[in-house]
């Protein structure tokens, strides 16, 4: 069932929303949006929509297929959105049937709202209670009002104040708020609709249905020995979470240091994966935390400050690079308090990060400096006029402050491997239409982990084939609600991608193919394309700033030499 939500007079409507069916997760949010939205309209206006979409999975507890999507046209990029999110939200409105729902217009006197949705269906409430409040705070409150089982997602004040950097935050299994739809600034069209968040209990709700029961288990049990045997999945991603590649990315030289100036940081082994586990255990948090209903990789955690209280979870390789690395700093509790900081304002922690890297090289505080870092992530969350700067991202920094050296493409900022030193992911960031996104196509993978074969990280030959591969192959994950993990253990055990077919099939009834569901794969990647032609991006636009193309990068001193013309041909298919 589809919802939607008419701001401009506060109706919600039932939908069957038949011009959708058999389609799911970033397939039907990328769909949504390109059917629905005017290109060219203003991403925090009445033409724009936000989009709460569940996956083809989403509720029958698949192992690792707790994830869902929210879309529309992003602030930031000022293209097509899809950010993808784990935590609860994805099961429970699964279980409650609730396919999509579509929030369009504005309210017309403001105010604050709530989508409230439950086996009663989904409405809507004014909650002016909420206003002005962070996402920890907003959390409290709703679930005082509903309860510790609902699950939750809200904007904080960079949503609120429209910043193009904003994030959603969800709630985990716990009802902390640590996970977060994160990329392309939805928080800030979330806030223009007077949307504060969205709150989901299935209590009640009735036993998923599927077209053959039986072979979906069979299919599951093939995906979860697929994950349970895989050396990343099953031993390093659940020890040491997803930081576990700091040193490693260091040590490869493409870890990006001082606003991507090296690929090396002396500090590393301070900040990673096994480092953080040893602290965490020592102050009684906890490794090894599954961040959705149905994870088996359990790459998550929960980190406790030094007087044993918690202070953050669900703490991120790209979020300890961003603060870290990438600001020349090497102390893992002030990144921490970084993340818990973005996680309550509702900030995307890569563009935060990436726009304070560049007002580090634009002279504002030295590196190394996290006092001044998080002074101005403050300034972000109380709207000083500097931090509504920062909060519209790592391009408008940049601009503003007159500097050359600013990591973004279509406006986003690039990621935590540098695609000097990974090309394959170059090749990702150029080329992917929701603007540089190192989920999109993961060949971090295969570059660096040798995962799917193995393919040279610093030559370009062969990195657009992966690149395509990728794209494809994951905009269908995308769509299925698993997460991107599961990547790992299907591109080296064909059982677990079979698996994740059979589940899909005996969900519906289908009879599709692995060559069908790659199809789906690349029909979003048209959507999305479509959307952004239209929209003014210029395929043009496919590349990185010129001076990945011109600066050596330590210690291997290579530049990114992957031809214009290459990446041009990422999407012939």
């Amino acid at each position: 069932m589809f919802y939607r939500i008419n701001m401009n007079d506060l109706s919600v409507k039932e939908e069957a929303g038949e011009q959708y069916a058999g389609l799911g997760g970033r397939a039907l949010s990328s769909r949504i949006t390109e059917v629905e939205v005017e290109p060219t309209a203003h991403p925090l206006g009445e033409k724009n929509k936000l989009v709460f979409v569940t996956s083809l999975l989403s509720g029958t507890g698949a192992p690792n297929g707790g994830r869902m999507s929210l879309g529309g046209k992003s602030p930031l990029t000022g293209g097509i959105k899809e950010s993808n999110v784990g935590g609860a939200m994805g099961t429970r409105l699964g279980r409650l049937g609730v396919r999509g729902i579509i929030v369009e217009g504005l309210p017309s006197q403001g105010g604050t709202y709530v989508i409230q949705a439950s086996v009663a269906g989904v409405s809507l409430v004014e909650m002016p209670e909420l206003k002005g409040l962070n996402i920890y705070d907003t959390v409290a409150k709703l679930q005082s009002k509903y309860g510790a089982k609902a699950a939750i997602g809200c904007i904080g004040t960079a949503g609120e104040n429209r910043m193009a950097a904003a994030c959603v935050g969800f709630t985990d299994m716990e009802g902390a708020p640590t996970r977060q739809a994160g990329r392309g600034g939805l928080g800030a069209v979330m806030g223009s609709k007077g949307i504060k968040a969205i709150v989901a209990d299935d209590s009640g709700a009735s036993k998923i249905a599927y077209a053959d029961e039986t072979a979906y288990r069979a299919g599951a049990k093939k995906l979860a020995n697929a994950l349970l045997t895989h050396p990343v999945t099953s031993q390093a991603l659940p020890a040491y979470g997803t930081d576990v590649l700091v040193n490693i990315l260091s040590e490869a030289g493409g870890l990006p240091t001082r606003n991507f100036s090296e690929g090396r940081f002396e500090g590393a082994n301070d900040l990673g994966g096994e480092s953080m586990a040893e602290t965490i255990k020592a102050r009684g948090g906890k490794v090894g935390h599954g961040c959705s209903p149905g994870c088996v990789i359990r790459c998550s955690q929960i980190y406790h400050d030094k007087e044993g209280k918690v202070l953050t979870g669900g703490f991120e390789y790209e979020s300890v690079w961003s603060m870290g690395a990438n600001l020349g700093i090497n102390n893992l509790d002030d990144v921490a308090l970084m993340n818990r900081l973005c996680d309550d304002y509702g900030l995307d922690t890569i563009d935060t990060g990436v726009a304070l890297g560049v007002l580090m090289e634009a002279g504002l505080f030295a590196a190394g400096d996290s006092k001044a870092a998080i002074s101005l992530i403050h300034e972000v969350g109380q709207a000083t006029p500097l931090g509504r700067i920062i909060g519209a991202g790592a391009a408008v920094t940049g601009k503003v402050f007159g500097m050359r050296r600013v990591p973004v493409v279509k406006g986003q900022a690039i990621p935590a491997y540098d695609p000097r030193a990974v090309k394959g992911q170059g090749v990702t960031y150029a080329t992917t239409p929701m603007g540089a996104d190192h989920t999109a196509g993961y060949a971090v993978a295969t570059n660096i982990l040798n995962v799917g074969g193995k393919l040279d990280p610093l030559v370009a030959e062969g990195q657009v084939d992966l690149s395509r591969n990728l794209q494809i192959a994951t905009a269908f994950v995308d769509s299925t609600g698993l997460c991107l993990f599961v990547a790992f253990a299907i591109l080296d055990i064909p059982a677990g991608l079979e698996g994740i077919v059979e589940m899909c099939n005996a969900r519906y009834g289908w009879n599709k193919s692995v060559d069908d569901y790659l199809e789906m794969g690349k029909q979003v990647l048209r959507d999305e394309r479509r959307f952004n032609k239209q929209a003014g991006i210029a395929e043009g636009s496919d590349d990185l700033p010129d001076f990945f193309r011109t600066e050596k990068l330590p210690p291997h001193e290579v530049v990114f030499d992957v031809p214009k013309e290459e990446l041009n041909k990422v999407f012939d298919f």
